[in-house]
């Protein structure tokens, strides 16, 4: 969707903008629905239920969509922030087949690679930063990989091939996965339809309430409200390390690996 960079600002900007104009269009129904009450009687509302009943419906229904995906792609960012830190320590404890002499140097790359790892999504939401970081993670895995290799093809570490090799691409593959996971949004169109919905479903439930000798405050700062924070909560959760709803903490396990290789 948006940029990481401005994201916050967006979604911030994006929910009071929904929150005032769903007032808007609430006060706007009612006035609309007043004047239809002067100058005709209740036949021009035949088969509006069902109009309306429809636009709701699809309302909720896109909005039930929408944070499902958001959330099942928190959840997924999740379980591969704990996926690589698995990997890479599986990775570190197959060293151990390597010839003694390789090892040190390959440890060496591990902990920088670690640190790169971290660096990358510490940098955040300078996305300019993180990339530069995840190519950098990038020129050591292929470092790693060429002295892995390199060992693996000596006559003590012909026995390290297959695990050690295996573990190495299972780290690898994860940053390509995360690195996917990190750019992977709702399309901007979802929300643009979002916010259509939800200001007609306002207008229309404006119009329902005409007729009334007085507002009902309730009734319209808990629909606006609702629903515009459900749409926050939704763009929160599209950017887990912005805003309040965050995954940061993950990163603890990747953070235990590093101090594992001390």
């Amino acid at each position: 969707m948006f940029a990481p960079m401005t994201a916050l600002h967006l979604a911030v900007l994006f929910t009071a903008s929904l929150f005032f104009g769903m007032a808007l269009c609430l006060e706007v129904g009612r006035r609309i629905g007043d004047r239809r009450r002067l100058h005709d009687d209740q036949r021009g509302r035949a088969g509006a239920g069902a109009v309306e009943g429809a636009i709701f419906g699809l309302l909720g229904l896109l909005i039930a969509f929408t944070f499902s995906g958001a959330y099942g792609r928190f959840e997924g960012r999740r379980q591969l922030t704990i996926a690589e830190a698995n990997n890479i320590g599986t990775a570190w404890l197959r060293l151990d087949l390597l010839p003694p002499a390789s090892q040190p140097a390959l440890r060496g790359l591990f902990r920088q690679y670690v640190d790169s790892r971290l660096a990358a999504y510490a940098k955040l939401p300078d996305i300019t930063a993180a990339e530069a970081e995840i190519k950098h993670s990038l020129q050591l895995q292929n470092e790693i990989w060429k002295q892995a290799v390199a060992a693996c093809q000596t006559p003590d570490g012909q026995r390290a091939i297959m695990p050690m090799l295996t573990a190495l691409n299972a780290m690898f593959d994860i940053v390509t996965d995360r690195t996917t996971a990190l750019k992977t949004h709702t399309p901007e169109i979802v929300f643009v339809m979002l916010g259509v919905l939800a200001l007609i479903s306002a207008l229309l439930a404006g119009m329902g309430m005409a007729g009334a000798q007085h507002r009902s405050w309730v009734h319209i700062l808990g629909f606006t409200l609702i629903v515009s924070l459900t749409v926050y909560v939704i763009l929160d959760l599209e950017y887990p390390r912005l805003g309040l709803i965050r995954i940061d903490a993950v990163d603890q396990l990747l953070r235990d690996v590093r101090q594992s290789m001390e």
